[in-house]
């Protein structure tokens, strides 16, 4: 009887005391949480709380594990197996501490600035700053659960001997991440290029989706994604919109008649113009801009808050005024003329 209560204490008492101690933390972030509203990072680090309770449990199961008188040929083993588990939950812990305190600055930070540029900056270093967190923790937590099983210390050792020639090998074979890996630093601290920019690359415009240490996703206008590797803009030229703010001017090209009532036409433009929510009142003008034996190059400059504002604008704009110049002056619009001359006989 006693050989069953020892291991039904054991495991139960573990089970219950770090379902207490985690509900009894979780209880106290959730008063944190409604004591200061101003910051999520207590309503943020409740994510940690199976981690924390694993621990727990791990923990106290490897403390008291010779209390059960179980499995007493067999130690070594049990000891390697909760040792591996309590590596994972660990890292599974801090990873999810990393996570909420990165979350925390992000979202502080943008309520506190007024420049959305900013804002997008600082989210773009802490997401590449939560990615390296948790390749390096990864990395540790798969390196010391390695090194809990002997032979891969052996393996170790007799790797380390031929240390020169694998650092040679590993060099060349890693020339092409590691450069990927301080491309993105660069970018994240540069402030080249930032989550929620529209950039053109290669002729495709999108926004900025996200951005590793790797590789950066673009998202184009008809929701594809582009992925490139983080070298590329650090070593090729692109268009970024939205460095020194998202406000831009485009233009709207007529090719039409030299008969047509210019001033009428600028009248109505503005008229058009003004009346648009896309335009954000900051300029606009229609000029000449090129002539031709049989038509004028009549060219609208006009701007708006952001370059989906300013697309929907132009094409706005280009549909009404042919609308108009189709119904009140047919003959500004080019068309071929055909000139009847008399035969001299």
């Amino acid at each position: 009887m006693e050989n069953v209560l020892r291991p039904v204490i054991v495991f139960g008492g573990a089970i219950v005391l770090s379902y207490v101690l985690a509900w009894a933390v979780d209880r106290l972030m959730v008063r944190l949480d409604v004591r200061h509203p101003e910051t999520p990072m207590w309503g943020l680090l409740r994510s940690g709380r199976f981690p924390f309770q694993a621990v727990l449990f791990v923990a106290l199961v490897s403390a008291f594990f010779d209390s059960t008188q179980l499995a007493k040929d067999h130690r070594g083993a049990v000891d390697l197996w909760l040792t591996i588990v309590l590596i994972a939950a660990s890292a599974w812990l801090i990873l999810r501490i990393v996570a909420a305190i990165t979350e925390t600055i992000a979202t502080r930070y943008a309520g506190a600035t007024h420049d959305p540029a900013r804002g997008r900056r600082v989210r773009t270093q802490l997401t590449l700053i939560r990615r390296l967190i948790t390749a390096v923790v990864t990395v540790i937590a798969v390196a010391a659960v390695l090194l809990q099983f002997p032979g891969m210390k052996t393996f170790g050792t007799s790797m380390l001997a031929s240390a020169g020639v694998l650092g040679i090998v590993a060099g060349i074979a890693a020339q092409s991440t590691l450069g990927n890996l301080f491309a993105g630093l660069s970018i994240a601290f540069g402030d080249m290029v930032r989550i929620g920019d529209e950039v053109v690359v290669d002729g495709e415009l999108g926004t900025v989706d996200e951005i590793t240490v790797s590789y950066l996703v673009i998202l184009t206008w008809d929701e594809r994604r582009i992925t490139m590797p983080v070298s590329y803009f650090t070593n090729k030229p692109f268009e970024n919109w939205s460095r020194g703010g998202p406000q831009m001017t485009g233009t709207v090209y007529l090719h039409l008649d030299h008969s047509t009532p210019l001033e009428d036409l600028r009248a109505k433009t503005e008229e058009l113009v003004r009346a648009s929510d896309e335009w954000d009142g900051r300029s606009w003008n229609l000029l000449v801009t090129d002539t031709t034996p049989t038509t004028i190059e009549v060219r609208v400059a006009v701007t708006a808050r952001t370059s989906g504002d300013l697309w929907t604008l132009r094409c706005s704009l280009r549909e009404q005024l042919i609308t108009w110049l189709k119904t009140y002056h047919p003959e500004a619009l080019p068309g071929i003329r055909y000139i009847q001359q008399d035969k001299l006989m």
